[in-house]
């Protein structure tokens, strides 16, 4: 491990790790103990150039091969048929939650009160000029997590029926029921899966929220559609995975513009037939159809993570412009 740790220091400094390297001194540690752990590596893995048997062994890695253990899967499964049984439903990825907020530095929505406390609270955690971020400037960019209120008033614009089921995919909403007042009166089939198991079965995974994350995983696979209400690691491999699956309906909600639409609405400005109108307009490519993953030269951070579109496994032939589209841009410059 010391020798691995070296090597990946080394890649960080921005050397290079060669063939020789990896099969000579990495390999023969995969050998030894079949499992080693690379932290914090879910951002910093090549998306592109990479080989396309190279690129399909991530997607059965990723897709396939992880499991989560016993325990999760069988809770997973047991939330899952619970709500299939009852119909179709939505997976509503609602990141307005505590952490999120003070992390983002969005306040959009909370009381005064409450914008005094994620301030605090990021002022414990972040360092220097990041503190001090200007919250409605950062949701007028599309940057800040959509408030429960917004959410709703999309998803009927977007033509979801009433007695849609909705599950909350999240932890603790901000506010707690208080900010999901307007949200349930549009769409009272809300459900969470506190409200689906007693508390006995939850008991196991409660103050551990990645487990409690992970049943929220398999729900959001598993669901006829998902939604999610803010950019993250999560909502992006669930985004990949339904890809992997053929397709399933994910809205990535166009945030930026959603911001305008519902401030031009809510002002007055323009009525609810066309702010309805513009939000479908604005989304009628954003369902998880195929598409290119973005690539940025020089700017591997800002460009689609293979996770999230693992376009060369989603056809047989190495060039997929059949099924993505050849009138679509794959390289931004």
């Amino acid at each position: 491990m010391e020798i691995l740790f070296r090597l990946l220091s080394k890649a960080r400094k921005g050397d290079s790790i060669n063939g020789f390297q990896v099969k000579g001194r990495i390999l023969p540690l995969f050998s030894k103990y079949k499992v080693i752990h690379f932290n914090r590596t879910d951002a910093r893995l090549a998306n592109n150039d990479l080989s396309l048997d190279l690129q399909k062994l991530r997607c059965r890695v990723n897709f396939q091969a992880l499991k989560f253990t016993p325990q999760i899967e069988a809770l997973g499964h047991k939330l899952v048929h619970i709500l299939q049984e009852k119909g179709p439903f939505i997976a509503l990825h609602l990141r307005y939650e505590m952490d999120m907020l003070a992390f983002s530095g969005c306040t959009h929505g909370c009381t005064q009160e409450e914008a005094e406390e994620l301030k605090r609270m990021r002022c414990m955690h972040i360092l220097g000029g990041e503190r001090k971020r200007v919250s409605e400037g950062r949701r007028l960019q599309g940057l800040c997590p959509l408030t429960p209120e917004e959410v709703g008033l999309v998803m009927q614009a977007l033509g979801f029926d009433k007695g849609m089921q909705i599950y909350i995919a999240s932890s603790e909403i901000h506010g707690s029921e208080r900010r999901l007042v307007a949200l349930r009166a549009a769409f009272p089939k809300i459900v969470k899966k506190e409200m689906l198991l007693g508390p006995e079965e939850l008991q196991q995974f409660q103050n551990h929220s990645s487990q409690m994350a992970a049943l929220d995983f398999m729900i959001s696979i598993s669901s006829n559609i998902f939604i999610p209400t803010y950019d993250g690691n999560m909502a992006k491999l669930v985004e990949g995975h339904r890809r992997y699956l053929g397709f399933r309906k994910s809205i990535r909600l166009d945030r930026k513009k959603l911001v305008e639409l519902l401030d031009l609405h809510q002002n007055g400005t323009i009525s609810w037939s066309e702010f309805e109108a513009s939000v479908r307009q604005a989304h009628h490519k954003r369902m998880g159809q195929p598409t290119h993953r973005r690539v940025i030269p020089d700017k591997h951070k800002e460009e689609d993570y293979f996770y999230a579109n693992p376009q060369e496994c989603l056809c047989e032939r190495a060039n997929c412009d059949d099924l993505l589209g050849p009138g679509n841009p794959k390289t931004l410059r």
